[in-house]
């Protein structure tokens, strides 16, 4: 009997603060838990662009990403819709996507669709001739408690694809792929 009141305390808790997150958070007093990054990649922006907003060769360098496949025709554009299946901590998920934006050579969007809604934005932008940053911004909301889930998660998938970032860079400036 304690142990349920006890559960029963803290699902409560958790349900409060899950409210007091999303007030906060649509009053502007908190930032949603996105996670944001940057990377500058020493190739061309078209180069970067070629290899990183193919779809198909997206998981030689997001090591979570397992198997991806478009559900849609040729070619990519907004409306498109694709699946991955992607792992983390050997927890495997499908993750439904649409593209939202795909304007070549700078701008690839998508919005998740799956377990965990939310999307994802590549901008990338030509420094000079020689050099390309990438700005990564990507905002996942778990199924339960979103809000606490966002803020748990962001610190782990930001490292995550932090990660993927600085593979991307090796791959793309001739270093070594190995992990």
């Amino acid at each position: 009997m304690e142990l349920l009141i006890l559960a029963a305390c803290g699902l409560i808790g958790a349900v409060l603060i899950e409210l007091l997150l999303e007030r906060l958070i649509t009053t502007g007093r908190i930032r949603r838990p996105e996670i944001n990054l940057t990377i500058t990649i020493a190739a061309p922006r078209d180069t970067v662009w070629a290899y990183a907003s193919d779809i198909a060769r997206q998981p030689e360098w997001m090591h979570e990403m397992k198997r991806v496949e478009m559900l849609t025709p040729p070619p990519v554009q907004p409306g498109s819709r694709g699946r991955a299946t992607v792992r983390i901590f050997g927890i495997s998920t499908t993750d439904e996507v649409v593209i939202t934006q795909f304007d070549p050579p700078s701008t690839f969007a998508i919005r998740h669709e799956g377990k965990f809604v939310g999307e994802g934005l590549l901008r990338f932008t030509e420094i000079d001739a020689t050099n390309t940053r990438i700005d990564w911004m990507e905002y996942l909301r778990p199924p339960l408690f979103a809000n606490i889930g966002g803020f748990v998660q962001r610190p782990i998938l930001g490292a995550i694809f932090r990660s993927d970032l600085r593979y991307l860079k090796r791959i793309l400036e001739g270093g070594s792929t190995a992990s």
